[in-house]
Formats: C-alpha cells, sequence, structure tokens
C-alpha cells in the first residue's frame, strides 16, 4: 500500500465542505433555511412531511422512507469506504450494487438532509426487526441489543455523510428541552436513544442551535447559537473557529463565513417557519 503526504499546499488548495448540524425546537425555521441556499446547486433529502415551508423554492429534491435507501444514498453520494468488506454497509460491493454516484452529483455543492430525528427513527425501527435484536435464549426483542445496533447504524451513517469529497453536508434535529425534579433545565439532540445524539457531536464539523433568544428587551429574535459554553446551555460546537457565538439565521451566509469560496447565491429568510 501506498501512502502519500499531502502537502499544506494541497491541502490549502483542495476544496472541501463544511457539516453542519442545525437544532431547534419545532417550527423555529429550520427546513427554511433552503431559501439562503443556491437552489442550482443543492439537493433536498426529504425524511420527513415538513417541506410545506420550501414547496416554492425551485430545489430538487429525494423522498426517502426506509433506513436501507436512506444508506443506498450515502453511499451514492460519499462513494465507497475501502476499509468495509464486501458483505458491509458503505463498501465497494455496496456502491457498485446501487449503482455508483448519484446521477448528476457533480452539480451538487450541498446535500440538505431534513432531519436527523427522523432519519433516527427509521434506522430504530430497522435495528428493531433485524436477528440480532432478539434473544437466542428466549426468542423475544432484546432492546439493549436494539439500541446497540441502532447507535453503531446510526454513527456509520453520519459517518458516511461527513465522508464526501467537496460537499457541504446540512442536516436538521429537533431541539429536546427536559426539565427535570429540580427544575434544571437540559437541551440535547432529539433521537432515538443515548449513545448517537452523545457522540454525534464529535464527529459534526458545526453545531448551531437556532432559537428565539429575548436579549432583555422583551422581542426576542430568531438567531444561531454557535459556540459553547452558552448562557442557555444549548447544544454547539465550531470546529472551524471562525464564528462567534451569536450569528444571524442565514445558513448561507454561515457557511460563507466558514468557507469564504462560497458564495451565498440563496434568498434571505424573512419570517418563514418550519
Amino acid at each position: 500500500m501506498t501512502i502519500q503526504i499531502i502537502t499544506p499546499e494541497q491541502r490549502r488548495a483542495d476544496h472541501r465542505g463544511v457539516s453542519i448540524l442545525v437544532a431547534g425546537p419545532y417550527g423555529i425555521g429550520k427546513t427554511s433555511q433552503v431559501r439562503t441556499l443556491d437552489p442550482a446547486t443543492t439537493l433536498f433529502v426529504r425524511v420527513e412531511d415538513g417541506d410545506l415551508a420550501i414547496r416554492d423554492v425551485p430545489v430538487p429534491q429525494i423522498k426517502i422512507r426506509t433506513w436501507p435507501n436512506i444508506c443506498d444514498l450515502a453511499v451514492r453520494i460519499a462513494g465507497p469506504n475501502p476499509a468495509y468488506g464486501s458483505n458491509e454497509r458503505y463498501s465497494d460491493a455496496h456502491f457498485a450494487r446501487v449503482g455508483g454516484l448519484l446521477p448528476g452529483s457533480e452539480r451538487y455543492r450541498t446535500i440538505f438532509l431534513d432531519s436527523l430525528t427522523e432519519t433516527s427513527r427509521l434506522c430504530f425501527r430497522d435495528a428493531s426487526l433485524q436477528p440480532e435484536a432478539f434473544s437466542d435464549r428466549t426468542g423475544k426483542a432484546d432492546l439493549r441489543s436494539v439500541y446497540g445496533l441502532h447507535a453503531r447504524e446510526l454513527l456509520l451513517f453520519v459517518r458516511q455523510l461527513q465522508s464526501a469529497s467537496g460537499v457541504n453536508i446540512i442536516m436538521t434535529c429537533a431541539l429536546e428541552t427536559i426539565t427535570d425534579d429540580y427544575g434544571r433545565i437540559t437541551h440535547g439532540l432529539q433521537m432515538e436513544g443515548q449513545r448517537a445524539p452523545r457522540e454525534i457531536p464529535g464527529i459534526i464539523d458545526v453545531i448551531v442551535t437556532m432559537n428565539s433568544i429575548d436579549f432583555g428587551d422583551a422581542k426576542p429574535i430568531r438567531v444561531f447559537i454557535c459556540t459553547s459554553p452558552n448562557a442557555w446551555n444549548f447544544p454547539a460546537k465550531d470546529r472551524s473557529g471562525k464564528l462567534d457565538q451569536i450569528e444571524k439565521p442565514d445558513l448561507g451566509a454561515l457557511i460563507a463565513k466558514i468557507l469564504p469560496s462560497q458564495a451565498n447565491h440563496g434568498r434571505e429568510v424573512e419570517g418563514e417557519q418550519s
């Protein structure tokens, strides 16, 4: 095997994308962020039926209804991983079986997945039907095995999309807010299980929470909270180091700030919510 050393000049010249997870409560406008992106270079992957707010946006879309189909799409977007065996997902064999790269994929600069919350539900349902989810001794479903399989498969899926070269990967996720018996409030990513929402932040480049914040004038405004720790304990992470803690809720502008070579050709979001 030949190991290639990539020079600093080659690394800086490499056209890359950024992976961003946009978390927020239902109805805050996460899906409407598609409006801030160039519709000619954006592919909208619709996992849930929440696209009413962008029906008028001329963006191509793919509707996904099953976990195997979304895994097929991931390998067609990012290509195969040579580390996997022929009987595994995202391998060379899987890539060949589904027909290779998605037709016309070279024109897409951004893949917008709506949403990771619903994707996790598809993954969990599929995991609950697998043979290893059942006890050999009793034949009944073993929830520990189901959750373990679910977390493994969902994390592999996120890593597969993350590996897409030169493509921005955008995922939305519902924000879960819990108040315990002592009145303490915590916020997290809403998806099945505990391991996946705990480990996904270590994979994604940037996590922003989109929410309405009152800055003391009793006039809450929608913003992106981009760094952690923050006063609201919202999920946030900026691997690029280029974002302020509070940014305007404009995904196209956010990407351009992280990767200046990418201009924002979308439209401003003015009040649309989804």
